[in-house]
């Protein structure tokens, strides 16, 4: 190729010499073994990481039931996939991903939530969920307990279950209201749910659950907007190597390591806020 692919969505190991499909006449060198991706889902929320080992940095996750692709397989029950919403790659534990026919109706709208093993919050939880995951309405009628009503779904990893309808309900809230509600969620290094978040992570959630969807990284999320000057609520802020979501032209809402977790913070105001003033590259906007 006349430039190095990304490894982030460009799947290619040198060492292995193997690559998929799509870079067939590119990487034009002998020895190269081309692979066609196989469709996929996450089976639960799993960890992507950037080398077949778990003592690797996480490098984004899967949610439940979400489409992948799986790429190869190592000897060490180790699976190379992309998710497809955002072409992201990652090494995660084989056994988290399910080839069977997966065609999810329903999504999980709460921020949190669980699946239970009967109809009743003593039952024990069967999975996690969080907003974005896909899963299956089962057939058999809702069941209303204490005026609860819970419906019978199929989990990701073909396991039958049941939700609380109201995890299931489209949320009412506007883009700004709705990013506030992430507030003081923990921050994880690759993180992409209410469970643990890192800066990009949040930006992704927030735009996506407004039908904007974004690439994985806070550099990649810089290219795909309109740089502005001045900004706007719902604009996103770049520094390097970290982005945050815009609630006015100085109160920026951003997942961070410095808090370990979700906060608010004013763009030239306090220790905090001055040094992330001074690092400052831009604002981005969703295209008009």
């Amino acid at each position: 190729m006349t430039t190095t692919p990304d490894p982030r969505t460009h799947a290619h190991d040198p060492r292995m010499r193997i690559a998929e499909d799509a870079l067939r006449g590119h990487l034009t060198e002998p020895g190269w073994r081309f692979v066609a991706p196989t469709a996929a889902h996450a089976a639960r929320r799993l960890s992507l990481r950037a080398e077949p080992d778990a003592h690797t940095a996480q490098v984004t996750e899967a949610l439940p039931g979400e489409p992948l692709e799986l790429l190869w397989e190592n000897a060490d029950g180790w699976a190379y996939v992309r998710t497809t919403h955002d072409q992201y790659l990652g090494w995660t534990r084989a056994d988290g991903v399910q080839i069977r026919p997966w065609s999810p109706d329903l999504t999980v709208t709460a921020r949190r939530a669980h699946a239970y093993a009967g109809p009743k919050i003593s039952c024990p939880i069967q999975a996690e969920l969080a907003f974005g995951a896909r899963i299956i309405r089962a057939p058999g009628d809702a069941v209303t307990e204490h005026h609860r009503r819970w419906v019978p779904v199929h989990l990701p990893d073909g396991t039958d279950a049941w939700v609380q309808e109201t995890i299931l309900t489209p949320p009412q809230d506007d883009l700004l209201t709705f990013a506030v509600g992430f507030l003081d969620t923990p921050y994880v290094w690759g993180g992409r749910s209410a469970w643990g978040l890192d800066c990009s992570g949040l930006t992704q959630i927030v735009y996506g659950a407004f039908g904007r969807d974004l690439p994985r990284d806070a550099d990649q999320q810089q290219g795909a907007l309109t740089p502005v000057t001045d900004a706007q609520p719902g604009d996103l802020a770049f520094f390097p190597g970290h982005v945050g979501l815009m609630l006015g032209e100085q109160r920026m809402l951003h997942a961070n390591a410095t808090h370990m977790r979700v906060t608010i913070e004013t763009l030239g105001e306090g220790e905090y806020g001055t040094r992330l003033q001074a690092d400052l590259s831009g604002f981005g906007r969703w295209p008009q």
